[in-house]
């Protein structure tokens, strides 16, 4: 099951990226975390900016409104979604699971 907080206007998940992927997508759930293939490589932090812009689209918010506050150098991190309720997160993102 996923572990979602909600937290000042928005979400907080955690995310296991896998970076260098054929395609951008959620890829289901892995172990609490929402499981993403990007295609961007792990290099200049392009993969992280791939992941924000993968769950600004998902989620329908500006981009400037997603960012990872914790792994920004490993696999697994740490997400936060302003301007999205905790039973909107689940709605946009319960298809991909």
């Amino acid at each position: 099951m996923l572990q979602i907080v909600e937290k000042e206007g928005g979400v907080i998940f955690s995310v296991k990226v896998q970076p260098r992927s054929s395609r951008s997508m959620i890829a289901g759930e892995h172990d609490g975390s929402v499981k993403v293939n990007l295609k961007a490589p792990p290099v200049d932090g392009a993969a992280n900016l791939e992941c924000c812009k993968l769950f600004a689209r998902t989620l329908g918010v500006p981009r400037t409104d997603v960012q990872i506050i914790s792994g920004l150098r490993g696999k697994k991190k740490r997400v936060m979604v302003e301007g999205v309720s905790l039973s909107g997160f689940r709605e946009k993102v319960a298809p991909y699971l």
